[in-house]
């Protein structure tokens, strides 16, 4: 098996290592519960759980029938958090996601009723199909943690986590996400279609009705918590930073790119290969932590001069071009400096 060992911790500080192998454990009792309901995705799964230990965002982007909604669902029913589903429609009111203040005849005040996203997880079903006013309900939730309503601010509860599906082909009656909006969501991922092995094992399972079954909740909110806090003692050494930069640089520079990746997106990135290195049981992150989430965490940030339907398409491609170009660092290069 091959080390790097320039890339574990020098310093004087001691990651405590029972903390990083409670979020693997705590991953791996996740992927197990999925796969009871989820044939296949392993990779899909992954991306989901770096996410979910990192408190990104994340949207899910594909046809109809591919199993967004049920991956969202079931990630949601393994842990013992309070999960919400809301279903976007053109017709659908910022109120009717964060809330309202009514008037209590019998108390003779005004109340606040809480809506929908006063949970730990929200599922954003077809999020494209709402309004732009809609939508934008959604921008202070996702970045403060928190909701304002009728002058007052109202703290939402930890873990809170929004997963988004979109249909990319079906353009009929939505209204796109904005840049302002895509740039919050921690990392966009694509399912695609099973196997040939994996579609026979999904009809076999809805034969025997395996997908009827409740899901029994494998952690706990605290345990979720608890890994959100863990996470961040992974230590990520000075080149691997500067090779997160450069990459962020080049997407700046080029001249296809209109707006490249805002240090939003580098701080994305950041905290998604610690999560990722957190998973996988390491206390620290491998240059192949970035090229693994570089795609899935930036190419959706990039705005392209020419944009079109198949922009995120071709973005990727540019980013993927890009970091093609960028050296990768080596545990041959000498540094002593990191961060956690």
């Amino acid at each position: 098996m091959k080390t790097f060992p320039h890339y574990k911790y020098k310093g004087g500080f001691s990651v405590v290592e029972a903390e990083i192998k409670a979020i693997a454990k705590m991953a791996q009792e996740l992927r197990t519960s999925i796969a009871k309901y989820m044939i296949g995705k392993e990779e899909s799964v992954d991306l989901l759980l770096t996410a979910l230990i990192a408190s990104g965002h994340i949207l899910l982007e594909d046809v109809p029938g591919t199993g967004k909604t049920m991956l969202a669902k079931t990630v949601a029913a393994s842990m013992e958090c309070s999960f919400r589903r809301i279903q976007f429609t053109p017709d659908l009111l910022p109120s009717d996601l964060t809330g309202i203040h009514f008037y209590n005849q019998k108390e003779g005040q005004f109340e606040f009723r809480p809506g929908p996203l006063f949970a730990n997880i929200v599922l954003a079903d077809e999020i494209n199909r709402a309004t732009p006013r809609t939508q934008s309900s959604l921008l202070e939730c996702m970045e403060e943690r928190q909701i304002s309503v009728d002058g007052q601010t109202h703290l939402l509860s930890k873990p809170f986590i929004v997963i988004a599906t979109q249909n990319p082909v079906d353009n009929q009656g939505t209204f796109p996400l904005p840049e302002a909006q895509m740039d919050r969501f921690m990392l966009k991922m694509n399912l695609g279609y099973p196997s040939q092995a994996e579609g026979i094992e999904i009809l076999k399972r809805t034969m025997e009705g395996g997908f009827q079954s409740s899901i029994t909740p494998v952690i706990t909110q605290e345990d979720m918590i608890s890994a959100q806090q863990s996470f961040k003692s992974v230590q990520v050494q000075e080149d691997l930073l500067q090779y997160m930069i450069a990459i962020a640089e080049a997407t700046r520079r080029h001249p296809d790119i209109a707006l490249g990746v805002s240090p939003r997106g580098t701080q994305a990135l950041l905290r998604a290969t610690q999560a990722r290195a957190a998973i996988r049981n390491r206390d620290y992150v491998l240059p192949d932590d970035i090229k693994a989430l570089a795609l899935p965490v930036l190419s959706h940030r990039l705005v392209l001069h020419q944009r079109s339907r198949q922009q995120e398409g071709k973005a990727a491609t540019l980013l993927q071009s890009i970091i093609e170009q960028i050296p990768v660092p080596s545990e041959n290069m000498s540094s002593d400096s990191s961060i956690g």
